[in-house]
């Protein structure tokens, strides 16, 4: 057996040990009549932060605080302890002759992890920190597991993940994420709303995944017997809202997508997708800059931010350039002067570029999307709005004005990783129909990512939608650059993991 081996084993007796102890404990006071778990409210009066924002006016007051025991160093007659509340930490002065003698003895037997309720007088030590004098204590719940080791906390990724609670009690950089994450999306919601945009909530259940090209979760649904798929994307209902009448909708909140995870991807994500009547993809482009802009500016008070080490700067207007123009300036090859799919299938070849499907079905623009993939995108670390996709890969989007291989579309790129995509959204219910055929002879030819048509969506569409431009923003991605996090996992509060054994 290793040392290391030897190490985790002892270091596994020994929380087992903490853990008997503990539960001993809990025993012991309900044996006394002192059972924590019978605690059922807490009047308390104020929290952390609330008391050293207004020392001045609480200075020599009797305030009820509570909060997660996470230090304490009482020795002899008095001394000094930590509670942990949702704002921050507050120190506690216990002394003897003031809680009383048995009082202080029972103090001394907390636990860390320990949930209490302090009543006392607020006041400042020598040293100058802001402290509640405890007057009076109690256990209001017992912690049976011991917390991770003080100075290492929980480092492990598969156990941060697992047993997020923990990983958020002993590392304040994670609570502090999530508290970003929280001011992040609350950000997005208000720069939408005074922009006149109405929030909805469209199915997560539906008859078709529509909306984006990605494999469904399926499930079934007993009582009408059919089966059902957690939605991929809000696009194909929410364009019906804008058929309905309503000209500014959006829907943030959960997607599915029935694929792996990695870094920059989790099954279940957060998304939100907004339409606007009478808007194009230019409109967008100015929404997509200023909306990120000002959620950074909102939670880190300046639109520039530092990502693994390197500066970024989300100050609108973004770089905007053609994915024409991005694959020349980085392959040298200028896909204007490309005249046939024969000619761009023999660079694929000569690039070695693969595909789901055999590379004789590949058109110029499935080709000029893969190279500009392959070369191009990891390069994109500033901001920068691609636009003007080859029609091939945009089956819900206007062809360009002028230039009808390529549409009206753009995605944002921000370190080299998408953070959304957008349109001049096709309105025109005949050729989408025939957009979405040819995405059902691409299903055909081996793409199970390919879009189905949905006949509901198309019944709205010939009902008439007016120019419409869209909009889809990952939030869990903007939020990874916010906070400086290097995978989606750790922007995720519980993310999908296989169950242990």
């Amino acid at each position: 057996m290793s040392n290391e081996e030897l190490n985790i084993n002892e270091l596994e007796a020994q929380y087992n040990e903490q853990e008997a102890l503990r539960r001993q404990k809990l025993a012991d006071l309900q044996s006394q009549g002192k059972d924590p778990f019978d605690v059922y409210k807490v009047e308390r009066t104020h929290t952390s932060s609330e008391i050293k924002e207004n020392f001045e006016e609480l200075e020599g007051s009797v305030v009820t605080i509570a909060g997660r025991l996470m230090s304490k160093r009482v020795q002899g007659k008095a001394g000094f302890a930590d509670i942990h509340d949702r704002d921050g930490k507050m120190q506690l002065f216990v002394k003897i002759n003031i809680v009383g003698e048995e009082a202080h003895k029972e103090f001394k037997t907390l636990d860390l992890g320990d949930w209490i309720a302090v009543t006392g007088e607020v006041f400042k030590t020598k040293t100058g920190e802001i402290s509640v004098k405890v007057g009076k204590y109690e256990l209001i719940c017992k912690s049976l597991k011991p917390l991770p080791e003080k100075w290492h906390g929980l480092k492990d990724p598969d156990l941060r993940y697992r047993q997020r609670e923990v990983d958020i009690i002993t590392n304040p950089e994670v609570k502090e994420t999530f508290l970003k994450r929280v001011k992040i999306i609350r950000a997005v919601r208000e720069f939408l709303d005074t922009r006149g945009y109405l929030e909805v909530e469209t199915p997560i259940l539906s008859p078709i995944a529509g909306g984006a090209a990605a494999r469904p979760f399926t499930t079934h649904h007993n009582a009408l017997d059919i089966d059902m798929y957690l939605r991929i994307a809000t696009e194909l209902y929410l364009k019906r809202c804008i058929v309905s009448g309503f000209e500014k909708v959006y829907d943030l909140g959960k997607n599915f997508r029935n694929e792996g995870t990695s870094v920059r991807h989790n099954p279940e994500f957060t998304m939100i997708e907004l339409y606007e009547a009478y808007a194009d993809y230019n409109d967008m482009m100015e929404i997509t800059e200023n909306l990120v802009a000002y959620a950074c500016e909102k939670v880190n008070g300046t639109t520039k931010i530092t990502y693994e080490g390197t500066e970024i700067d989300l100050t609108p207007p973004w770089r905007r350039a053609t994915m024409v123009d991005l694959v020349k300036e980085h392959t040298g090859i200028d896909f204007n002067e490309i005249k046939s799919a024969e000619e761009a299938q023999a660079i694929a070849k000569e690039k070695n570029l693969e595909f789901k499907k055999k590379i004789e079905n590949c058109t110029k623009g499935d080709i000029l999307n893969a190279m500009f993939e392959e070369f191009a995108e990891s390069h994109l670390i500033q901001p920068t709005l691609v636009c003007d996709y080859p029609v091939e890969i945009s089956p819900l989007t206007k062809k360009k004005r002028g230039n009808e291989e390529y549409t009206e579309r753009f995605e944002g790129f921000i370190y080299g990783r998408e953070i959304c995509n957008a349109y001049s959204e096709l309105n025109d219910p005949i050729v989408q129909r025939d957009r979405f055929e040819q995405q059902a002879n691409e299903r055909e030819l081996g793409d199970d990512e390919a879009y189905v048509i949905d006949e509901e969506f198309m019944s709205a569409l010939e009902t008439g939608m007016p120019p419409t431009g869209g909009l889809g923003i990952g939030i869990d991605r903007i939020v990874m650059f916010l906070t400086d996090s290097s995978s989606i996992r750790d922007v995720i509060l519980f993310p999908t993991m296989k169950p242990q054994q």
